[in-house]
């Protein structure tokens, strides 16, 4: 049986340690209002959607149940790659002060931008990106692994998602 929208947001959201009250206080609604979701006796406003999926950490897509959420790496077999230039890398930090960055950029752009010399930003003063071995992201990519790749919690606290869709 397929999982209801209603399902994804309730495993979402404990997956994130969110009360529904908390999870309304986020998107401005009541918890009645997150309840009835998660018991499929209504559904968010069109307009949430996008919110709902930038607290969750994924794609609009992935919160509607249209593309399988990828927690672990799978590797894709090679008739079913898609083109290396086709891929979005999905870097995803949570710095313990509170500073959220979402940076989603085709494969293609991060892999010329760092053959160039350029070098990660630094979030907040961190350069907790800058710790990450990206040559060997990219081998793994190369080799038709996709889906989260890699999660840092740094010392000082902060999150570092890396997904490949």
């Amino acid at each position: 049986m397929k999982e209801t929208l209603g399902q994804r947001i309730s495993k979402l959201r404990k997956s994130k340690d969110l009360t529904q009250e908390q999870l309304g206080q986020k998107v401005g609604v009541t918890s009645q209002a997150v309840s009835k979701w998660e018991n499929d006796t209504s559904a968010p406003d069109i307009m949430l959607l996008v919110d709902l999926a930038n607290i969750f950490e994924v794609s609009v897509d992935e919160l509607l149940g249209n593309i399988k959420i990828n927690e672990t790496p799978i590797i894709v077999p090679l008739e079913e790659r898609k083109n290396i230039d086709q891929l979005i890398l999905r870097v995803n930090v949570d710095s313990k002060e509170g500073d959220k960055v979402r940076i989603n950029l085709p494969l293609k752009l991060i892999k010329l931008l760092l053959s160039s010399g350029a070098k990660m930003p630094e979030i907040n003063g961190s350069d907790v990106l800058s710790t990450i071995k990206w040559e060997e992201i990219f081998s793994l990519i190369e080799q038709g692994v996709v889906g989260k790749l890699v999660e840092i919690e740094s010392s000082d606290g902060d999150q570092v998602n890396i997904v490949v869709e």
